[in-house]
Order: C-alpha cells, then sequence, then structure tokens
C-alpha cells in the first residue's frame, strides 16, 4: 500500500470526489430533551425511558417507512451525549500497525474535511444494542440478568454516508502485519462500581475493517445527531452496536491483538455455563419484532398484522408466525423490496377470524445462512443475545 506520512500527503493521496452536502436535521421541540444526558427529544409515545438509555417503543413505528428516523432511533450512552463542534473535530490514527509506525503523541489528525475528500459511500445496516430483548430473560424465561431491561426496541434500520475505512488505511498506509484495530470515543470516561473504565473504547479486527466498516458523517440522508455519534462514527455492519463507536476519537492500528474492559469483562457470554475465555461476541443474532404496543388492543374482525425480522448474518430468507400461542405455524408474507440491502426484513400476515380474549404472537425468523430464532436463549449473566421467540401480548375485543 502507498504510504502517507503526513496530513499533507494524505489530502494528496485522497480521491477528491463531489457530493451534495447532506440536509440541516429536524426534530420536535427541545422543550422534551433531557438536558445532560440525551440531546434529542425523547417524548414517551416514542421512548420508553431507561436514564440515559432511550428505547423505541414498536407501537409507534411507522409501517410505511423502511428506515428508522433519527429522532425515532433508540440511544445507547455509557455517560452522556457530548457536544462536539464540527470544526474544532480530528480523528487521530497513530500505533506499529501502520506502515510506519507512529505513537499515539505523533498521531496522524485527520479533520472531517479531509476524510470528506475520499470516496463517498451509502449503505444501509440494523443497529441494534446487543442487550436488545434483554428483559424476556425474566419475563419469559425466568432468569435474573444485569442491565438495561430493553424489551425490542433497540433496534433500527439506518441508511449511513461516509468513507469505508478501508480507503482511509489505504490513503494512511496500513502494515501487512497489523491484525487488531481499536476504536475510542470523545464521550467522557466510564466510571462504574467507583472504577474509571476509561473512554468507550473496543477493539476489531483488520480484516472487519478492509471489508464493509464505514466511518461514518451521515444517517438517512441527514447529518449525525449528537446522540448517534456527530460528527464521525465507526459503524461494523452486523455486529453487535457496542463496536459501532459513537464520537470516534481516535483509530489504534496495531500489530498485535488490543483489548479494552468493552470486549473482556463486558460484551462476551458469563455466567456458570460459560467458560472464562468466551470470546467478545460480534455478528448479532436473529430477532424479530411486531409492530405493536404490549398492550395493544384489536377488533374482533380480519386485521393485517405487521412486524420486522432481522439478522447481523445476511438476509432474512424466510418468517413463520403463530396467531395461537405457538399451537400451529404458517408463513408471513415477505416484503420483498425490504430484501435488497443488509437492512430488515418486513413481513405481515392476515388474522382472518381473531377471537374475542387475550392471544400470543409469536414471529420465528430464519436467516439466508440457515439460523433460526430458538425457542429459549441461551441465558448469560449480562442478559446479551436475546434471540428466543417473544411471546407479544394482544387483546382481541
Amino acid at each position: 500500500m502507498t504510504l502517507v506520512t503526513s496530513r499533507r500527503g494524505f489530502l494528496a493521496g485522497a480521491a477528491v470526489v463531489g457530493g451534495a452536502a447532506l440536509a440541516p436535521v429536524s426534530w420536535p421541540a427541545p422543550a422534551l430533551a433531557r438536558p445532560g444526558l440525551i440531546a434529542k427529544p425523547t417524548p414517551p409515545e416514542w421512548f420508553i425511558d431507561h436514564g440515559s438509555n432511550a428505547e423505541m417503543l414498536w407501537g409507534s413505528v411507522d409501517r410505511a417507512s423502511y428506515l428508522t428516523p433519527q429522532s425515532r432511533l433508540f440511544v445507547r450512552n455509557h455517560t452522556k451525549t457530548p457536544t462536539i463542534a464540527a470544526g474544532d473535530y480530528a480523528l487521530r490514527v497513530f500505533g506499529d500497525g501502520l506502515a510506519t509506525a507512529r505513537p499515539e503523541a505523533d498521531a496522524l489528525s485527520l479533520t472531517l474535511r479531509d476524510l470528506q475528500r475520499l470516496p463517498r459511500h451509502r449503505l444501509t445496516s440494523v443497529l441494534e444494542c446487543t442487550g436488545n430483548g434483554r428483559r424476556y430473560y425474566a419475563a419469559q424465561q425466568g432468569e435474573t440478568v444485569s442491565g438495561t431491561p430493553w424489551g425490542l426496541g433497540a433496534v433500527g434500520t439506518v441508511r449511513w454516508e461516509g468513507v469505508r475505512l478501508r480507503d482511509v488505511l489505504r490513503a494512511v498506509g496500513l502494515s501487512r502485519d497489523a491484525v487488531s484495530i481499536q476504536a475510542a470515543g470523545l464521550d467522557d470516561p466510564y466510571v462504574n462500581g467507583g472504577v474509571d473504565h476509561g473512554r468507550v473504547r473496543r477493539p476489531f479486527p483488520v480484516a472487519k475493517a478492509l471489508d464493509d466498516a464505514l466511518l461514518a458523517w451521515g444517517m438517512n440522508g441527514e447529518d449525525l445527531l449528537p446522540d448517534h455519534g456527530y460528527p464521525l462514527r465507526l459503524v461494523l455492519p452486523g455486529w453487535v452496536g457496542i463496536g459501532s463507536i459513537k464520537w470516534l476519537g481516535t483509530l489504534e492500528v496495531s500489530r498485535s491483538e488490543l483489548t479494552s474492559p468493552w470486549n473482556t469483562q463486558w460484551y462476551r457470554m458469563t455466567g456458570p455455563q460459560w467458560p472464562a475465555d468466551a470470546p467478545a461476541l460480534t455478528v448479532n443474532p436473529v430477532r424479530s419484532a411486531w409492530e405493536l404496543a404490549d398492550d395493544a388492543v384489536l377488533p374482533a374482525r380480519p386485521v393485517t398484522l405487521t412486524g420486522r425480522s432481522w439478522s447481523g448474518a445476511g438476509r432474512i430468507s424466510q418468517v413463520s408466525v403463530s396467531l395461537d400461542d405457538g399451537a400451529s405455524w404458517r408463513p408471513a408474507v415477505l416484503d420483498r423490496r425490504s430484501r435488497q440491502d443488509a437492512g430488515w426484513t418486513q413481513w405481515s400476515v392476515l388474522w382472518g377470524r381473531p377471537r374475542p380474549g387475550t392471544h400470543h404472537l409469536l414471529a420465528r425468523a430464519t436467516d439466508e445462512l440457515g439460523r433460526t430464532q430458538p425457542l429459549r436463549a441461551a441465558v448469560n449473566s449480562q442478559g446479551y443475545f436475546f434471540d428466543a421467540v417473544v411471546r407479544q401480548p394482544v387483546v382481541v375485543a
């Protein structure tokens, strides 16, 4: 690879491309926001309040919209949303995995404008918290786990705009011996139990960086909102959300495997049934959700129900649903238009004769690799990867 040893050299080596500016973002009245934790409004008709985190309510999802608007996308913060001015921002790249090793003190500094001189790229993917569905460990399986009690709303499908990480690494010069990259954010250090763990950071393989990783400054045709990583974030499509570091501040490129508490202490399977050296979690499992509120009341007449299924490993190939508490199953009708990219798949089913009373609806998806949702999720002490079929309550009246 061509080595670029300075910011000036980086600019000279970058491919200058044109592109329309992203649209300015808009949101509801600021009076609905929670100062100090989350910047954007999180009204209760859209979100469940989890303190510094906010969960999307499936009952509020627009069935006609494939993408999740930033205003409706869940928020996962370890501390609080920082305020970062784009004009003051720079991404610092360093490490012995660069073609010419650079210590952190001599990191290459790249502004947003520098990065935007490289070829721009768009991709659509599912963004999902590793703990999505966590509350069902207790609700469905009677198991006690720790962490934010997410339902299924810590997820969304978005269209990113940015630059491929592989293009950045080619421009700065990458060693053939590089194996690991650690991304770190610019949010406040995370302090838990009196221990300062530093800023949120997590390593990932160079192979993922050279595959589909993106440095994103836009979402759905808009600049990123502060809560979603403005001015720049890492995106690792299909992987656990913690890997897609927001407010990206540094990239350390290394010839040895890097670690942090976010891949050794958290975001791996722990508990009596798991080995002490269980690997860090990466690819998200298969999940499904009905576009219904938990207290949904349906009429006692034919009704078309809708939902969405997704997988970190590939497209959804089929969805089976049960409208009688699991006694029988039928195929859902997949919306083929929503199966053209790496986002989720929308589906529907006609409930022809719903009987009055309380029911549980079930949806079970299979992806193109043959991975199917189990009826029971593998328990772990931190409540990650609840991928079992969820029993969706409804009342027919």
